[in-house]
């Protein structure tokens, strides 16, 4: 998608779509990695193509691993003996840049990681601590952050490591995912605030319990890995939950209805929490074994919600929220201070040059809905931004969005789904 400014269209009445979402970038990205180091030939069916997940495709290539397109929108991955010797682009994904360096580690060779310019300020200082302490040699040059080299020597002794994950939950997950190839397997101790997102640790566990590896879980803030094989897989990419936000929105902003097919009974995604943030806010939600309905209820409710687990949804619900007939208090969320931009200010930012009075606090925001006005709504290099963006435009004519190309790091086909969920209604009323 081409980075330029994008006219987010408005609806000229209540939506009522059926919206087919793609694959979890999570759950692709938590699969790649596991294939890359497993034993076998893996089969990943309908995962998400975007932005980060080739940024994840192309880094395991550089280091050996074999990932073949196939028909139907597959992707076979043979492994192969972990290689050094290239250079990973991480872009502006974390899973990229948290994963990808311990497995790193295994490879024959200096592996050198650097990314976008605002990749270079995400917290990175807690994974390379860790990686030293587990035998990884790793030259940093003393920044903590990007650009580094990671010198691999075959192997990792692993062993027991203790580090603060307060400021990203991938901290935990991607010394998890290569553990099983350590010598020693890994024992992480997590010791500092709360770690948010806590789902995106559970869905790293329950995906290498998929691949046969024996994982601990049982204290809290502390997660063991035995040494052993990692099983190839065979698997279902299940849809994105947090992508489906700013579509679900859409039902309650025009007083409509929207569909999800295939949404799981059971996950461990942290979108899953959406379903609960509808409710609240006065919307009417059914998930059956045809999937997700939410329809729209009287109006929009003002809120008091901690997303701390489910902080990917902090910009559409702020959105929402700008649009809801009460205040709301979003809290939990300091980290995102850390995500692809500040989205705290970011947020504050763009809905008060919109007409919203919005207070930024220590960990979220206070939203006071007020009318809305046309502007240019800038997004900082963040997918989720142009997400709000499109919610508050739907009813708010004249929103532009700034640099929609971005919103390809997890949804490169977002503006073409966005203008066919409008276009259901119109089709239908013909």
């Amino acid at each position: 998608m081409p980075s330029a400014d994008w006219a987010a269209p408005s609806a000229h009445g209540p939506v009522d779509a059926h919206v087919v979402l793609p694959g979890s970038k999570s759950l692709t990205n938590r699969y790649l990695v596991l294939a890359a180091l497993a034993n076998d030939t893996s089969r990943l069916r309908a995962p998400l193509r975007s932005r980060d997940t080739l940024l994840m495709a192309g880094a395991l290539r550089t280091l050996g691993a074999e990932i073949e397109d196939v028909p139907g929108g597959d992707w076979i991955v043979s492994p192969g003996p972990v290689r050094g010797g290239g250079q990973v682009d991480c872009g502006l994904a974390g899973n990229v840049m948290r994963f990808v360096p311990p497995l790193a580690g295994l490879a024959s060779g200096p592996v050198r990681f650097d990314g976008d310019p605002h990749a270079r300020q995400r917290p990175m200082a807690p994974v390379i601590g860790a990686l030293r302490a587990l035998g990884v040699d790793l030259d940093d040059g003393g920044s903590g952050s990007l650009p580094f080299t990671v010198n691999g020597r075959g192997r990792v002794p692993g062993g027991s490591v203790t580090l603060d994950a307060s400021a990203s939950s991938q901290f935990v997950s991607g010394l998890l995912l290569s553990a099983a190839r350590f010598d020693e397997g890994v024992t992480v101790h997590h010791d500092g605030g709360a770690v948010p997102s806590l789902p995106h640790i559970e869905m790293t566990v329950e995906t290498l319990r998929d691949a046969g590896v024996v994982v601990d879980d049982g204290e809290v803030h502390t997660w063991r890995v035995e040494p052993s094989e990692i099983n190839a897989l065979d698997v279902q990419v299940e849809p994105d939950l947090s992508n489906a936000a700013q579509f679900l929105a859409a039902a309650l902003v025009t007083g409509g209805r929207v569909h999800v097919p295939g949404w799981p009974q059971y996950t461990t995604q942290g979108g899953d929490f959406l379903r609960d943030v509808l409710d609240m806010m006065g919307a009417e939600v059914v998930l059956d074994r045809g999937g997700l309905t939410v329809t729209a209820g009287d109006g929009i409710a003002g809120i008091d919600v901690d997303l701390h687990d489910s902080s990917e949804l902090t910009p559409v619900v702020a959105a929402l929220c700008a649009l809801a007939e009460a205040p709301s208090v979003i809290r939990g969320v300091a980290h995102i201070r850390g995500h692809e931009t500040d989205r705290l200010a970011a947020l504050r930012t763009e809905l008060t040059a919109l007409g919203a009075h919005v207070v930024e606090t220590e960990d979220g925001l206070k939203i006071t809905p007020a009318p809305l006005r046309a502007g240019l709504f800038h997004t900082y290099a963040d997918h989720r931004m142009v997400m709000a963006g499109a919610v508050l435009g739907l009813v708010v004519r004249g929103v532009v969005v700034e640099d929609v190309g971005t919103v390809a790091k997890t949804m490169p086909e977002f503006t073409t789904l966005w203008e066919r969920m409008l276009s259901e209604r119109a089709t239908a009323e013909r």
